[in-house]
Parts: structure tokens; sequence; C-alpha cells
């Protein structure tokens, strides 16, 4: 006997843009740090990587648990889960933070480093801020994308350290 199950595609809003079941919403050069997982008898939830601004590699955050690397024990990553929403934080800096919303989808505000060292940030703004690990802002070609809909892709948004983009990717 086949059994059918349907279930509603994952909805993720990012830097104000929508994406739907797309696995990866933000990968910097090879690295996912951004991603929608699928768990059994859970559903969707989300994955981010997280590193420190030296790329040493500290933390997978899955949903609300955070699974720390030994030298992300050390550096002291906690998760905190405000009343609608989860805070990943470290040194009493919030890297991240997770808005629940209604049905699959959450909204995610982020300030993650990459592994080389790179920082991206993004709040409400039309496009994540990438700032290089010399302080200075890489720029993506007068890049300006807000209130899109990237459906059905492998890649949402795919930031390069040479300065390049790729939107909805594969």
């Amino acid at each position: 006997m086949t059994k059918l199950i349907f279930q509603t595609s994952p909805q993720v809003t990012f830097a104000t843009n929508e994406f739907i079941n797309v696995p990866t919403i933000l990968q910097f050069d090879d690295t996912p740090l951004i991603s929608v997982v699928s768990e059994q008898d859970l559903g969707y939830t989300s994955e981010f990587s997280i590193y420190h601004p030296d790329g040493t590699y500290l933390a997978k955050v899955n949903g609300t648990r955070v699974y720390p690397t030994k030298d992300g024990k050390k550096a002291g990553i906690v998760m905190r889960s405000p009343q609608g929403m989860t805070v990943c934080e470290m040194d009493g800096k919030t890297l991240f933070e997770i808005f629940h919303e209604a049905g699959d989808a959450f909204k995610a505000h982020a300030e993650l480093y990459t592994p080389t060292g790179c920082f991206i940030k993004s709040h409400d703004l039309p496009a994540p801020e990438v700032i290089g690990n010399d302080g200075n802002l890489l720029k993506f070609a007068g890049l300006n994308m807000s209130n899109c809909r990237f459906v059905n892709c492998r890649i949402g948004i795919l930031l390069k350290s040479d300065g390049s983009c790729a939107i909805g990717v594969g």
C-alpha cells in the first residue's frame, strides 16, 4: 500500500525576500549558512552554521537546539527562547534571531560570520550586507532586491568572497 502525505512547502522570509521550498537560503562560497531542513515527525525547521570572526566553526543550530563544537563550548554560545522567537548569543551579543510566524514560516534576522571571517548582516534590509575581513563593505554590483519571491531553487542567495553574487541558483 502506498501512503501519500501532503505537507506545505517551507517558507522563509529573509532580508524582506520570501523563499519557498528553497533548501539553502544563504550560502557563502561553498558553505551554507542558513538552510531549511526536514525533520521526521516535525516538518521543517531552520539550520544555521555559526562561525567566529577568525573562521572557527562554533556550532550548528537546528531549530531551537544548538549543537556547539568543542570550540563553541569554550566560546560560550547560548540559546534563549523568549515568547515566539529563538535567540542565539555569544558574549552577550545577539548572533541571530528567529521570529516564529504562522504555519511553517519564520523570519530570520542574522549577523553571521563566514569561515573566511567575512561578516554578513541581515535584518529588514533589501539585501544582506557583507563586510569583508578587512572591515570594508563588499559590494555586489549595486544589488538591491526587496520583497522578491524565490520558489523551488537550490540556493536562494549565493555570496562569493570575490564579490560576486548569484540569486535563485539551481
